[in-house]
C-alpha cells in the first residue's frame, strides 16, 4: 500500500470549504453491497449541491434530531435528507498547521474515503487533503476544496 501523499503547506489566505452533493456513482455501490436496507433507498431526483466554508476546530456531519440541542455543521437532513447517515455521523477536526483530519465516531453506516468500499476505523483520526471525498449515508459525498478567503 503506497503512503498517503503528504498535504501541501497551508495557504494564507486559504479556506477550507465542503462541496455537499448526492453521488450517483456511490449510490450504485451502496445498493450493490445489497444492505438490508437497500430496496427502500431511492436516489434523490433533485439535490442542490451546497457549499460549507470549514469554520472552527471541529464540524460536525450528521443529521439534526428533535433532541438535539444544535444541529450538525453539515446537516444531512436537508432536502433530500440522506437516510443512511447517523446523527453524529463524521466530525472534521482543525489542526493547527491549517490541515483537517476525519473521525467517524460510530456511526452505523460507516465512512469512506475517495470511493473506497473499506470503511476507515472508529475514533482514529484520519488526515485529508484537497480534493478527498468522504463517503457517508446512502448517496452523500462531501469533497474538500480549498478556496480563497473573502
Amino acid at each position: 500500500v503506497p503512503a498517503p501523499p503528504v498535504p501541501a503547506p497551508p495557504v494564507p489566505g486559504a479556506v477550507w470549504i465542503a462541496v455537499v452533493r448526492a453521488d450517483r456513482d456511490y449510490y450504485d455501490s451502496v445498493i450493490a453491497e445489497e444492505g438490508p436496507d437497500s430496496a427502500s433507498l431511492t436516489f434523490p431526483p433533485y439535490a442542490p449541491e451546497r457549499r460549507i466554508p470549514l469554520v472552527g476546530q471541529q464540524i460536525r456531519i450528521g443529521r439534526r434530531g428533535s433532541g438535539q440541542p444544535s444541529p450538525p455543521e453539515i446537516d444531512l437532513r436537508e432536502p433530500p435528507e440522506d437516510p443512511g447517515v447517523s446523527h453524529v455521523h463524521a466530525v472534521l477536526l482543525a489542526k493547527p498547521d491549517g490541515t483537517w483530519t476525519l473521525v467517524d465516531p460510530g456511526s452505523t453506516n460507516r465512512t469512506c474515503l475517495n470511493g473506497s468500499t473499506e470503511p476507515i476505523p472508529y475514533n482514529v483520526e484520519v488526515r485529508l487533503s484537497g480534493g478527498d471525498r468522504i463517503h457517508v449515508g446512502a448517496w452523500t459525498t462531501i469533497t474538500l476544496t480549498r478556496g480563497e478567503a473573502t
